[in-house]
């Protein structure tokens, strides 16, 4: 009985076109040596023409297979083909016959310089450089050192979450790279990651081991060589409304926490890739989504969520490092009743968006998280959310612990031009007017530059930094933005500066505390916004309420500014030939150089205090992301994504 019961179902399955695990198909071996062998090799190893699949196959469905080969990749070279469904059956059966886990590792018995011996498994090895894992799961990076002893290697000066330090300021001690040697200044490795297009991540480095996310995948690499050491990676969620971008990861203890796109946080294994927990922070059928790097505060992991452009209401979240437990939560559209609902004067309440997508700051001694906020749902028309629409387009303190509001400030109020805050807001500590202050500082998409006491939200300053700014006069002595009447988006289209990208945008600023200069990176452009009716909100659906185009007067410019930050006036600023489009950040250091991913494409340092080009590396990319910097092995690099590839460079000597 039993044996017919499996002939039936397995009759079943190859109607159902699925295969069963480990069964044999000499049709189906017909039709893989007919159809597929001729790129990925008789035994699915890889040939000439394409890569090995055997190892590839487990983490695909059979009906992820069966879309493959029917669609192709075009863009990849794989054709696509009309199988017919019977022999798709067997081709999927020959296929789970030849799947394989990733093959074991070799292993190695090493001596070090010191004597010791070293045994684990290769996770790579070149002419110059060997990485094992040991018996403790440690990875060890090694150099050869002559003969058949080798010497241990690693950083010490690491860049453990998004932005280095958790203050958000893109600033480094490091001195080894200066303004008198940084013509010397050249590549020392390169890496593609994947199939990961193009990349929005800083890399994280700590221990020596450097950390790059592309969405629902982290691949560990030996920070001194670019050589893999680990990849983990998950299928695309279907039917997630974004999570096209993951920007990075953080770093605590053994543990690499990352978000996937539909607004999970995990953590990893730092030494293995190992999944250690997973927590589902929404329903991503609900439109919700990830990209941003998580912060680590105190014992706990701080993240956000996305999907503003499609009605999701934004919370923050801050879950136990150890375990992946929710420990409070915090919700930036205040459900109807709760203080600030009155903000929200009619239906779009509901569906409000003001997303937490980007990565905040933290303030260890004051135990403070900085959490920036994006625009309200429905962004071109607030018909049905009259009012200021709390906690939209703010920054927020909140208590680490607790997740309890200190105090907020909102940049724009019923905000109609899509200008979330979802800027860095820095921490530093300053003599203001001859007193010693605690502030944030924060440059803003709306075009207005601003510092605050962090300690109480004071608003010591609110400037422009950028010339064309046509929605607001100024900031009003009640904080509040002193409108231009006739800026509110129309059926018509009504011009607004600045454009939809804003003054500024997520691509990160620096700050030198030494000369109390800030760089940023800023648009000088305009939008047209145009108002069209919406209809109600639906799953998978964007809930935008009209649309914006560049207006082409003035002409796009891109320019990289350094701000007072006493005073907000620009100290210098240096233009940048392109249309205004690309997305990267800056740098600071202690020797007095700005890194900055310049407009077209090149990989630039410049002086501190003069804006002066000093030196640059062309990448022909269109940047979307910002450098990061860390010391291996005694050498200062400096690392960043351009296009697919992670790059460092450092001073040849």
């Amino acid at each position: 009985m039993r044996s017919r019961l499996i002939l039936v179902v397995g009759a079943v399955a190859l109607a159902m076109g699925v295969a069963p695990a480990g069964a044999q198909s000499p049709r189906g071996k017909r039709v893989f040596e007919a159809r597929c062998a001729l790129c990925h090799g008789g035994d699915g190893n890889g040939g000439e023409r394409g890569p090995a699949i055997t190892t590839r196959l487990p983490a695909l469905s059979d009906g992820d297979i069966t879309t493959l080969v029917r669609l192709g990749r075009a863009a990849r070279g794989m054709p696509a083909q009309a199988v017919p469904p019977a022999d798709m059956a067997a081709l999927l059966r020959h296929l789970r016959s030849i799947e394989q886990a990733e093959p074991p590792l070799p292993r190695r018995v090493v001596q070090t310089v010191s004597g010791d011996r070293l045994e684990g498994d290769i996770l790579g090895e070149g002419r110059q450089d060997l990485q094992l894992r040991t018996a403790d799961g440690t990875i060890r990076l090694l150099r050869k050192a002559g003969g058949e002893r080798v010497r241990e290697v690693t950083s010490d000066v690491d860049w453990p979450g998004y932005n280095g330090g958790p203050g958000g300021n893109r600033f480094t001690t490091l001195d080894g790279i200066t303004p008198a040697n940084v013509s010397r200044l050249a590549p020392q490795w390169m890496t593609t990651i994947g199939e990961a297009g193009s990349l929005q991540v800083t890399p994280v480095v700590v221990g020596g081991i450097m950390y790059v996310a592309a969405p629902n995948e982290c691949v560990a690499l030996d920070a001194g060589t670019g050589r893999r050491l680990w990849r983990y990676k998950r299928p695309r969620t279907k039917g997630v409304s974004g999570g096209w971008a993951n920007r990075g990861v953080a770093v605590a203890g053994r543990r690499v926490f990352m978000m996937t796109d539909h607004a999970h946080v995990i953590a990893l294994d730092r030494f293995t890739g190992a999944l250690l927990w997973d927590t589902a922070l929404a329903d991503f059928r609900q439109n919700y989504s990830a990209t941003s790097a998580p912060l680590v505060a105190g014992d706990h992991v701080i993240t956000g969520v996305a999907g503003g452009e499609f009605g999701a209401n934004g919370f923050l979240v801050a879950v136990d490092q150890a375990t992946g437990k929710e420990a409070w939560r915090f919700h930036t559209v205040p459900r109807p009743g709760e203080p600030g609902s009155e903000t929200w004067q009619g239906k779009d309440i509901t569906h409000g968006g003001a997303p937490t997508w980007f990565t905040g700051s933290y303030d260890p001694e004051l135990d403070v998280v900085y959490w920036p906020t994006g625009n309200p749902s429905k962004e071109y028309d607030g018909s049905d959310r009259k009012g200021d629409n709390l906690y939209a387009s703010c920054i927020l303190a909140l208590d680490r612990r607790t997740g309890r509001l200190r105090w907020h400030y909102q940049f724009t109020p019923h905000d109609l031009w899509d200008w979330d805050a979802t800027q860095t807001s820095v921490i530093a500590d300053l003599d203001w007017n001859g007193q010693p202050r605690k502030v944030l500082i924060h440059a803003d998409r709306n075009g207005f530059f601003y510092v605050f006491d962090r300690v109480t939200g004071e608003r010591l300053l609110s400037t422009p930094f950028v010339k064309n700014l046509t929605w607001a006069t100024g900031i009003g002595p009640d904080g509040r933005p002193q409108r231009v009447a006739g800026q509110e988006p129309s059926p018509a289209g009504t011009r607004v500066c600045p454009s939809q990208d804003g003054a500024t945008n997520w691509f990160s600023p620096s700050f030198d505390p030494a000369s109390g200069l800030y760089f940023v990176q800023v648009f000088e452009k305009c939008s047209i916004y145009t108002t069209r009716p919406q209809g109600p909100w639906r799953p998978g659906k964007t809930y935008l309420g009209g649309s914006q185009r560049t207006s082409p007067d003035p002409v796009p410019q891109r320019l990289l500014r350094a701000l007072d930050v006493r005073t907000g006036a620009i100290r210098w600023e240096m233009p940048q030939v392109g249309p205004g489009e690309s997305w990267g950040g800056t740098l600071a250091t202690a020797t007095g150089l700005v890194f900055v991913a310049e407009e077209g494409g090149a990989f630039t340092a410049v002086d501190g205090r003069t804006g002066t080009r000093l030196w640059s590396f062309d990448t022909n990319q269109g940047w979307k992301a910002s450098p990061m910097t860390y010391r291996f092995d005694g050498r200062q690099y400096v690392a960043i994504a351009a296009g697919s590839v992670v790059m460092a460079f450092a001073v040849q000597e």
